[in-house]
């Protein structure tokens, strides 16, 4: 298993991408701007993109694992990853996410815990309704990790 960082054209990851932020328009707005790093095990398995929100916080804007790879702990090997690659640049990193709780306990779980909530994200930001699991998501969740 292999993560490395890409720093040019990030757009050819935009399929995988799209799985954890469905709207092409959204990514743009953080992929110039953050770091993207891609895990590869024989092939492509998970990305994520990272940005800078201040001096002491970096946030994990997206990340995604193929389907069929999910449950191998690829997402957990990712975030654990940038955890260690940030340490020594900030107090403290946040992720966003739906009110979905198995995602939410996959965070919790790598030792994440409640920041905020920030209401009616996905309905005033996309321009479609965004399903998950059968749940329409309307709230953004935050939580965060001190490192």
């Amino acid at each position: 298993m292999e993560i490395i960082q890409i720093t040019e054209n990030k757009e050819q990851y935009m399929d995988l991408l799209l799985i954890a932020d469905e709207q092409e328009n959204m990514i743009k707005k953080y992929l110039d701007r953050g770091d993207l790093f891609v895990l590869y095990d024989d092939d492509l398995k998970t990305v994520a993109v990272v940005t800078k929100e201040n001096d002491d916080t970096y946030e994990i804007k997206n990340i995604a694992t193929y389907g069929k790879y999910r449950g191998k702990g690829y997402g957990s090997s990712m975030i654990k990853y940038v955890i260690q690659h940030y340490k020594n640049q900030c107090k403290v990193i946040i992720v966003g996410t739906g009110e979905n709780e198995k995602i939410l306990s996959f965070y919790k779980n790598l030792g994440f815990t409640y920041s905020h909530t920030i209401k009616d994200f996905f309905t005033d930001n996309y321009d479609h309704v965004m399903i998950e699991d059968g749940v329409q998501l309307k709230d953004m969740i935050y939580l965060k990790m001190g490192v």
